[in-house]
């Protein structure tokens, strides 16, 4: 991986996890999930976006929902759609899409 990448991924990791948790104390907790392997890393996460979903992804939150720690990740359609997609950050799994026109944002599979 070159420097580049490896300085982007850091950088998103780390902005995910400073502004999608709330807080100092859930800023910790979220660092800690993901050192103890309770959550998968953000280059995970963005790969598997990357082989599922079509579009630019502009933004990635980490987020504590109803106990579960979820990445919200949002992408920018090539039609200027904007859409939601949010990942389970223990397993990985694609839980839901929101937006417009949905059905041709996942990629197909050959």
């Amino acid at each position: 991986m070159n420097t580049l990448l490896r300085w982007l991924t850091g950088a998103c990791l780390m902005g995910a996890l400073a502004h999608g948790v709330a807080g100092d104390r859930d800023h910790e907790r979220a660092r800690q999930a993901l050192a103890s392997g309770e959550i998968l890393p953000l280059t995970e996460i963005l790969a598997r976006a990357g082989r599922l979903l079509e579009g630019r992804m502009i933004e990635v939150e980490l987020e504590r929902e109803d106990g579960l720690w979820v990445y919200e990740i949002k992408l920018l359609r090539t039609d200027g759609r904007l859409v939601e997609a949010l990942f389970d950050a223990r397993g990985g799994e694609l839980l839901e899409l929101e937006g417009s026109a949905l059905e041709d944002v996942l990629r197909r599979r050959d």
